[in-house]
């Protein structure tokens, strides 16, 4: 066999190789993603506190900043989500009813799997989801506490590691190293204010359609929505679904259902479609399909972090691409169609 034909073998194990890795070292490397992606966006803050204050008493400041952006952010999808669910619980045999009829439509049209679903949906498999809730929320508080000590060193870390990497590495490989991740950092800060605003266009306007149709938990929705649509495509169908199946047990109707998930996926396309790519640039354009890949790889690698995370990962990996010609096609390949980047557009 010729060395040129060992190349496809050799990239293939390399791949799964990592790919194993990734997942089999998540408790470890997610932290750190998490870690790098909050010392990218606060990274700013820093410097300019530090133009006026200590260095440690800046760092606290951001520190606190951090931590208090979590506790809202999880407060306010905990506050959402468990208002709705103590409802579904409170008026759980109404549920029952409705899914029983739906299985028993679903069984007259051949899916006779609804009726082994209509079996387990009961009080119990809600109160064992909310148990399952609850830990995984344990996990997330220790997920937090460890990615919070990992922006607390890096941080202090962060001018040694560049003054380093221009000490250590020939300056073409620094350049690339330091540019790209200057580079990157300023995409990701875009990338999330773009990605707030959106979320709160979009829970505003969820907000306003689920009270102008008497939806009950109206503003909870608006919430739910806000904090869901930070995950591309999973994030927005969820936002979408659960009001659509909470009107049809509300309001008795289909009709009812189908005009409130019409209007909120008339609310998802025009922002997700329309307004968000005019308000981000080219400089964060990704293809679709890139986007819908990170997002499930993922999700797959390390769970609900991991939709979160993939869309700003593949931005890190593809402006790193694009510092160097011998990795350029790359970005240039999974990039979207059009006018093809220079390396120093952000």
């Amino acid at each position: 066999m010729t060395e040129r034909a060992l190349v496809a073998p050799i990239w293939i194990l390399a791949i799964i190789a990592v790919v194993t890795a990734l997942y089999t070292a998540a408790s470890v490397l997610a932290p750190v993603a998490c870690a790098l992606f909050l010392i990218a966006l606060v990274w700013p803050l820093q410097q300019n506190l530090q133009r006026f204050l200590p260095k440690l008493l800046a760092l606290a400041v951001v520190v606190c900043v951090v931590v208090l952006g979590f506790f809202v952010f999880a407060s306010a999808a905990t506050w959402g989500f468990s208002r709705i669910g103590r409802s579904v619980i409170a008026d759980s045999a109404r549920f029952q009813l409705l899914y029983g009829q739906l299985a028993d439509w679903l069984e007259g049209h051949g899916i006779v799997v609804a009726g082994i679903w209509a079996e387990h949906f009961n009080v119990g498999w809600l109160v064992r989801i909310a148990q399952g809730v609850t830990a995984r929320l344990n996990t997330m508080i220790s997920f937090w506490i460890v990615v919070v000590v990992y922006v607390l060193l890096g941080l202090l870390d962060t001018k040694t590691i560049a003054d380093n990497a221009r000490a250590a590495l020939d300056p073409g490989t620094a350049s690339v190293l330091i540019d790209g991740s200057v580079q990157t950092a300023s995409k990701l800060r875009r990338y999330m204010l773009v990605r707030t605003l959106m979320s709160l266009a979009t829970g505003s306007m969820v907000w306003a359609l689920s009270a102008a149709f008497g939806l009950r938990f109206a503003a909870e929705w608006g919430v739910i929505a806000f904090t869901l649509n930070y995950i591309p495509f999973i994030g927005p169908l969820v936002a979408t679904s659960l009001p659509t199946l909470y009107a049809l047990a509300q309001f008795g109707s289909p009709q009812a259902a189908i005009t409130i998930f019409a209007g909120l996926n008339v609310i998802q396309f025009a922002i997700g479609s329309y307004i968000e790519p005019r308000v981000a640039g080219y400089a964060l354009a990704v293809s679709p399909f890139v986007v819908l890949f990170s997002v499930f790889f993922w999700s797959f690698l390390w769970g609900v972090f991991g939709a979160f995370i993939g869309v700003p990962i593949t931005i890190a990996v593809l402006t790193y691409c694009m510092q160097s010609p011998s990795t350029r096609w790359v970005a240039q390949l999974l990039g979207p169609p059009g006018r093809i980047p220079n390396r120093d557009e952000t």
